[in-house]
C-alpha cells in the first residue's frame, strides 16, 4: 500500500519525519506531495525530499493520508488541490491521520463537521468552529480519522494510525 503526505515548508520537523520512518519500518511506500518538486524544509531545519507536486497526485493511487503540522498546514489549506485530496479520503473513507496544526487542512476542506478531533491547542477553537466535537487527548478516532495534539503524543498517534492502516491492508 502507498502513503501520502502532505507538507510544506515550515512543517514541524518531528510530525512528519516520525510518522514517514514509522510508515516506511512498516513496509509502506511513502510519497511526500508539495506545491513545488524538490525540497521542504521544516521548522528546524530539517529537509525532505518532495516526490509529487499537489497537482500530479492521483489521491485513487493511496490507501491513506497522514497531515503533519507546523507551520505547513496553514498555506495548504488555501490550495484547491490539498483540499480536494483530503476531500478523496473522506469521501472514500480511507484512513486519514493529522496531528497538530495538521487539521486546519480538514477544517477548510469542510470535513470536520460531526466529527470527533483534536489538535494543539491553538487550533481547538477552529476545529469546534467547524463543527467538530474537540476533545483535549493525546489521541481521537473517529471512523477513518486519528487526531493527536502535538509531539508527546507520538506512540498514541502512531499505533492508532497503524492500527487503521493495517486494518484496511487486511481487507
Amino acid at each position: 500500500m502507498k502513503i501520502l503526505i502532505v507538507s510544506a515548508d515550515n512543517f514541524e520537523d518531528t510530525e512528519l519525519l516520525v510518522p514517514y520512518y514509522r510508515l516506511k519500518e512498516e513496509g509502506f511506500q511513502v510519497d511526500v506531495a508539495s506545491f513545488k518538486k524538490g525540497t521542504i524544509k521544516g521548522k528546524h531545519g530539517y529537509t525532505v525530499a518532495v516526490d509529487k507536486t499537489l497537482k500530479e497526485v492521483d489521491p485513487g493511487d493511496y490507501g491513506a493520508l497522514v497531515l503533519p503540522g507546523g507551520k505547513a498546514p496553514a498555506t495548504l489549506r488555501k490550495d484547491r488541490h490539498a483540499l480536494e485530496i483530503a476531500r478523496h479520503f473522506f469521501t472514500e473513507s480511507k484512513p486519514v491521520s493529522a496531528i497538530c496544526h495538521g487539521p486546519q487542512i480538514l477544517v477548510s476542506a469542510g470535513l470536520l463537521k460531526g466529527r470527533k478531533a483534536t489538535s494543539y491547542k491553538s487550533v481547538a477553537k477552529e476545529i469546534k468552529d467547524a463543527g467538530a466535537v474537540y476533545e483535549d487527548r493525546e489521541v481521537v478516532v473517529d471512523g477513518n480519522l486519528v487526531t493527536s495534539r502535538e509531539p508527546s503524543d507520538f506512540p498514541a498517534f502512531l499505533r492508532e494510525t497503524m492500527k487503521l492502516i493495517k486494518g484496511i491492508r487486511k481487507r
